[in-house]
């Protein structure tokens, strides 16, 4: 499980993410999509098509990392593209990697 401080901002990319992208591709995502600094400390959050897997991009002070979860069975529920960035509570995110549907 990711050390997710409760003060940590969360923000969902919704829609879908190419999820072959690494961590540079992710972080450039986030600059540019998203207009975000992926060097602050947030956790960004990217769903794959299928919606089986998710990606998680954190720069935590010292590095980046880049931690992924794929289901076996069910799929991350996800917001609508029209939501546009999502933000949710580090609960909300943990609630989602214990309890996806």
């Amino acid at each position: 499980m990711i050390p997710i401080r409760s003060d940590v901002r969360v923000w969902l990319a919704v829609g879908r993410t190419d999820i072959r992208r690494g961590m540079n591709g992710l972080a450039l995502q986030v600059q540019e999509a998203l207009g975000r600094d992926p060097h602050a400390g947030d956790l960004y959050v990217f769903r794959g098509a299928k919606g089986d897997l998710i990606k998680i991009l954190w720069h935590d002070g010292l590095g980046m990392s880049l931690y992924a979860k794929r289901l076996e069975k069910g799929r991350f529920l996800w917001p609508s593209p029209a939501d546009g960035v999502v933000g949710i509570s580090a609960s909300q995110l943990a609630y989602m990697l214990d309890y996806a549907s």
